[in-house]
């Protein structure tokens, strides 16, 4: 299973990581210059609007979207709601799931970071898809 890699390989392989922290960085200037939002926060309003049903998101699904502790997604939904871009609410009738959904200002708020967002990937979209085809052969 361990294929030798090709100086190819590591060339697509550091240009995808260089292209990547170049996107993280861009992206956290951005959230907390025009929202003071700390990049998981940001990612938990941008899953909140792609992955949300009627009832929103529970704590538990949205932890493991934004990839961070049971704890951790607590205290983010506590601060956004605390702004307003959430709201959350007790499961009925089981009231140990704690549902989270976007308000009309969190809805606004992460519609314009993500088209900011989207034009800085598109700049980067053809190396990253370049190094990726280089990696699938």
């Amino acid at each position: 299973m361990s294929a030798s890699l090709t100086r190819q390989d590591y060339h697509s392989l550091a240009l995808l990581r260089y292209l990547l922290r170049k996107l993280l960085r861009f992206s956290k200037r951005l959230t907390s210059a025009s929202a003071r939002l700390t990049p998981e926060q940001y990612e938990a309003l941008l899953a909140l609007k792609a992955f949300s049903a009627d009832d929103g998101l529970t704590v538990g699904q949205l932890s493991e979207r934004v990839q961070v502790k049971h704890h951790t997604a607590v205290s983010l939904t506590d601060k956004l709601a605390s702004r307003k871009l959430l709201t959350k609410r007790r499961g009925s009738p089981d009231r140990r799931y704690v549902y989270v959904k976007l308000t009309p200002a969190g809805a606004k708020l992460v519609a314009k970071l993500a088209a900011a967002h989207r034009r800085e990937i598109r700049k980067h979209a053809p190396e990253m898809v370049k190094s990726l085809s280089r990696l699938k052969k």
